[in-house]
């Protein structure tokens, strides 16, 4: 099933994000490889896909797993949340409907 993984990132996170987004994005890539990934990504703080240093409220993830407690004892292991950028993390199973 399809989990939508939506994080908050505390404030001023950049600079711990670009620490930890090596790491976050071999883990990601783990997961596109086996084709599990519906889509993921930022949400940049500014209207701008490149917001520079204004940098990222929080991330979009929806990726299959077999059960939401995986989806979460996955998203609780991201390098992000060890490095502090999470504020918080929400999973929950999303339905796609659309295209």
């Amino acid at each position: 099933m399809w989990y939508a993984i939506i994080s908050e990132d505390v404030e001023d996170s950049l600079e711990r994000r670009m620490g930890a987004r090596p790491a976050h994005l071999a883990r990601m890539q783990e997961l596109v490889n086996e084709g599990r990934v519906l889509i993921a990504g930022p949400h940049p703080a500014i209207d701008n896909e490149e917001p520079g240093e204004a940098g990222f409220t929080g991330s979009l993830v929806i990726v299959d797993f077999p059960s939401l407690d995986e989806a979460r004892a996955w998203a609780d292991a991201d390098p992000y949340v060890e490095a502090g950028v999470y504020r918080s993390v929400t999973v929950k199973p999303f339905k796609k409907v659309l295209p």
